[in-house]
């Protein structure tokens, strides 16, 4: 690692484990294995260091983002169900001072009714959703922007 490369950190939280068996017709047929190697692919050519961390438990992702604190240049969080319930998530990503982007694979604001507030975007620099798996390139790329602009 260069000490030019900056580290990302990407937190995928509950139930996205199982990415390309749950829910095809909403999340799509892509594993997060084949997510991950698609963002470290991306990372690489913009010469970006990237750690991936999946949970399904609300305090190992407050744990995680807490982690981040000193270590970490940028994150993206795809918080999935807890977007809409975590107050501790939100509460955590608020205490952070590097750019944030929250990722969705689907569009949040087209689904039921519950999912159209979110509790951790508040937090985030900016949001992605509705596209896919791609969702997390462009975060990836627009928070290369940030960073970028704020050297």
């Amino acid at each position: 690692m260069t000490t030019a490369q900056k580290r990302i950190m990407v937190i995928h939280g509950p139930n996205l484990n199982l990415l390309g068996k749950r829910e095809p017709d909403i999340y799509g047929h892509t594993t997060l294995e084949a997510i991950d190697a698609e963002i470290a692919e991306k990372a690489k050519q913009l010469n970006l260091s990237v750690t991936f961390f999946q949970s399904n438990h609300e305090g190992a992702i407050v744990d995680i983002i807490q982690a981040t604190m000193d270590h970490e240049n940028g994150l993206i969080i795809n918080p999935a169900a807890y977007t809409h319930t975590s107050v501790a998530i939100r509460d955590a990503l608020q205490m952070l001072t590097i750019p944030i982007i929250e990722v969705h694979l689907s569009n949040i604001y087209k689904r039921e009714d519950f999912r159209h507030r979110s509790l951790t975007a508040a937090a985030a620099t900016a949001q992605v959703a509705g596209f896919g798996a791609r969702g997390y390139l462009l975060a990836l790329e627009g928070l290369m922007h940030l960073l970028a602009t704020s050297s």
